[in-house]
């Protein structure tokens, strides 16, 4: 593998106003790597893309982007990064093949009609080449935008929560069509809300408020929360939620079907925190999950967002 990072940015700092949104963000991704940006609205997951892809300049901070300079090479950076936003922004009027050859034309790309058909197969859309994109499902929506992010082949993929309101199955396929990317060597940054998607990645950042509070693999975030879980079972388990969780030393409480999800920074706690129920609800050792470490960082974060831009 080609040890010189994709990225690698060094104290980002974005200010709208008063306000700053994205912090002194730090970050490194190797090539072929799939980053996940996880955290709440209004966290500065966008406006940090924004940056790495040179549509936005930062107020603070440097790094480079495929061997460029962040600052002074922004218009070569943009040539070799492909980005597709939340909302489909395709034309609706033009059918699937037509959007794709629009494309192909604004990055003045050789041999359009062989890279449109190509892309076409790829993402499983030559059956509906000649449909509207403005007729598509949700999911068919995707796909074309995903054709067209990387119709002229970039180097970096930037997905802005690209499954928001797609059924299970076309997120699946999304996410296969996305890992065949980075096997063939593309860099991958999604920023998502939803946390299976976050454990598809192969390293997760996550921003509260404009700061990087957690950075690695799903599993070594999980280990460097120091959060301890419990899972307990037996009638009412799912009903006590909301007498546990005000308990000390537990941090949450949830109900997962029948059973509920207790978890807090000391076992010894949690355990006694549970002893009331013990005879009647059996308590396990149980996995904190991902979203467990989120909502407890969460929970500690400072929260800026008078304004709603990122």
């Amino acid at each position: 593998m080609n040890e010189t990072p994709a990225i690698a940015v060094r104290g980002l700092t974005k200010r709208f106003g008063a306000r700053t949104v994205v912090d002194d963000f730090d970050l490194i991704v190797q090539p072929g790597r799939i980053c996940g940006f996880l955290g709440p609205n209004g966290s500065g997951k966008t406006t940090t893309l924004r940056m790495i892809c040179g549509l936005l300049i930062p107020d603070a901070g440097e790094g480079e982007v495929l061997g460029l300079d962040l600052r002074t090479q922004r218009r070569a950076i943009k040539h070799q990064i492909g980005y597709m936003t939340q909302k489909f922004g395709l034309f609706s009027d033009l059918s699937i093949a037509e959007n794709l050859e629009f494309i192909a034309r604004v990055y003045g790309l050789d041999n359009r009609k062989a890279r449109v058909d190509a892309a076409l197969e790829r993402l499983g859309l030559a059956t509906r080449a000649d449909q509207l994109a403005g007729k598509l499902s949700g999911g068919w929506k995707q796909r074309l935008a995903l054709a067209a992010a990387v119709l002229h082949e970039p180097k970096i993929l930037l997905l802005d929560e690209p499954t928001a309101g797609v059924d299970p199955q076309a997120r699946r396929e999304f996410w296969d069509q996305i890992h065949a990317l980075a096997r063939d060597g593309m860099t991958v940054l999604v920023s998502t809300h939803y946390m299976d998607e976050a454990e598809r990645c192969h390293e997760i950042a996550y921003i509260a408020y404009g700061v990087m509070l957690a950075r690695g693999t799903t599993d070594q975030v999980i280990a460097a929360s120091g959060l301890y879980a419990l899972q307990g079972d037996g009638p009412g388990a799912d009903r006590l939620s909301a007498e546990i969780e005000g308990r000390p030393g537990v941090a949450m409480a949830a109900p997962f079907g029948t059973s509920l999800h207790v978890c807090g920074p000391d076992p010894a706690a949690l355990r006694k925190a549970v002893e009331p129920w013990a005879d009647r609800i059996r308590w396990s050792e149980a996995e904190p999950t991902l979203e467990d470490v989120f909502i407890n960082l969460m929970r500690t974060a400072t929260d800026n967002s008078v304004l709603e831009t990122a």
